[in-house]
């Protein structure tokens, strides 16, 4: 069973994971899909047509819109905004209400183990590789390499970072190396490669 606390509001037509635990004050909408084994903290907006993996921690006063996915073991900040609309507008040249189903949603895709740090806000449409390592505050208008640790606004990729969270060491030959598991990986043209030893 998951662990809605009380004050959370789960709409009918969600599903809630396994042993997912959703704090007070948070909201997941009709359509949204939260895996197992989930931390989603207080204040946490999970728009409809959102699905997220098992094993996420979502901190306090994020806010994913739809059509988005987040892969398995994603970190999303507190405060972190994954948007849905790079036009956005309140009414159209005549001046009419633009209504929910008359624009084009993109939501973003966050691969398996990134990370999207405090206050970070993903543009809509947006590609985030497995392993990525968005910095606090950064603006990502562009897709993110897996691997990759991005910064600033707009966010630029500033190095590598493995499994394990920690920016990689650059060894001979186009060699990355973690020095908190040791693994290494090998920089190619598609950018950051998987451990090769």
């Amino acid at each position: 069973m998951p662990d809605v606390k009380p004050e959370a509001v789960v709409e009918q037509g969600a599903i809630v994971g396994e042993g997912t635990v959703i704090w007070p004050g948070t909201v997941v909408r009709s359509g949204a899909k939260i895996g197992e084994n989930c931390v989603v903290g207080r204040l946490v907006y999970v728009d409809s047509d959102v699905l997220i993996g098992d094993n996420c921690k979502i901190q306090d006063a994020a806010r994913l819109y739809g059509p988005s996915a987040i892969g398995d073991g994603v970190f999303i900040g507190p405060n972190a905004l994954i948007i849905n609309d790079r036009n956005p507008r309140a009414i159209s040249p005549d001046g009419s209400i633009v209504e929910r189903g008359s624009w084009n949603r993109q939501g973003a895709n966050v691969a398996r183990g990134a990370s999207i740090g405090a206050g970070a806000i993903v543009q809509a449409g947006v590609s985030i590789g497995m392993w990525a390592m968005i910095g606090a505050g950064a603006v990502v208008a562009g897709d993110v390499e897996p691997y990759a640790l991005v910064v600033g606004i707009p966010a630029k990729r500033v190095g590598w970072v493995g499994e394990a969270g920690h920016r990689l060491v650059s060894e001979a030959d186009g060699v990355w190396r973690c020095p908190v598991s040791g693994n290494a990986y090998r920089e190619g043209a598609g950018g950051l490669e998987g451990t090769v030893g």
